[in-house]
């Protein structure tokens, strides 16, 4: 009797370890894929930003040298707005 409740606990207790490899192996593989797409997603908006910056970039030069004191003047208002907000009233 006691030789046969050890061998059920034996296959039992194998049975949960390979159970858990599977598991773990699934858990793994889908850690890599979200890691694998979270990094495509990252590639994609690194571009994505690089390109918005570039063509902000043109835009503000073509502004500046299309309308040089209309640019000035912006410029010193945005540095005085600036300087008031970190100086106490």
């Amino acid at each position: 009797m006691a030789q046969a409740q050890s061998s059920d606990f034996t296959r039992a207790f194998g049975d949960a370890k390979k159970q858990a490899r599977v598991v773990a192996g699934e858990a793994a593989d889908t850690a890599q894929g979200l890691y694998d797409s979270a990094a495509d997603l990252a590639g994609s908006a690194n571009q994505a930003a690089r390109k918005t910056a570039g063509s902000f970039e043109r835009a503000l030069r073509n502004a500046v040298e299309t309308q040089p004191y209309t640019a000035v003047a912006i410029a010193l208002g945005l540095g005085w707005l600036l300087g008031r907000m970190h100086r106490p009233m």
